[in-house]
């Protein structure tokens, strides 16, 4: 009886352990993807950790549940937006206007660059929402066209649609800042 329950214990044991690593490697490989994503949807980095530790919680509980370890990042991303959509329903933020807020490169940009930076991610930030998700999805982790439709349950062709209008609205009012720009210089 006893060397019974000790056979079961190791494979517990065993389980565990298994368990552990996975999901650790899942961690190392995705957390600082899905920390970006969270910050471009949410735009408040406090809030952005606790989605992403929320996001990973879940993760952990349902790690059963990913038989496909290719899939891992969809479903992490899947997992993310849905505790973000969870934060709503709980209660309302305050919003803060996406000039106010910068996003640090670990190197250092020239100032030109940096400026161009800042303007980028202000524009991006001012693109609607329906635009901007598809567009991060592309850009940020490089999903394809058929997979941004599955992530945001949308055709594929809609997903193209936004992607196009998002770049077409990114180049404008980059040609409208030059614009504005040159005026005060000439």
């Amino acid at each position: 009886m006893i060397w019974r329950n000790k056979n079961k214990s190791d494979k517990v044991t065993s389980d565990m352990m298994s368990k552990q690593k996975r999901y650790e490697a899942l961690v190392h490989a995705w957390h600082a993807d899905i920390f970006r994503y969270a910050y471009w949807l949410i735009k408040d980095k406090s809030i952005a950790e606790d989605v992403v530790q929320e996001t990973f919680l879940r993760a952990w509980k349902s790690l059963d549940s990913l038989q496909d370890e290719k899939a891992a990042k969809s479903w992490l991303i899947t997992i993310l937006r849905r505790e973000n959509a969870r934060r709503f329903e709980r209660k309302q933020f305050d919003l803060t206007d996406i000039d106010d807020v910068s996003v640090a490169d670990e190197i250092q940009i020239s100032h030109e660059q940096g400026l161009q930076h800042r303007e980028l991610h202000k524009h991006i930030g001012a693109l609607a929402t329906e635009y901007r998700e598809p567009l991060i999805l592309q850009a940020i982790f490089g999903l394809s066209g058929e997979e941004i439709a599955t992530q945001l349950d949308l055709n594929k062709n809609t997903v193209m649609t936004r992607l196009f209008r998002a770049r077409n609205q990114l180049k404008e009012a980059l040609e409208h800042s030059n614009e504005m720009i040159g005026s005060k210089n000439g």
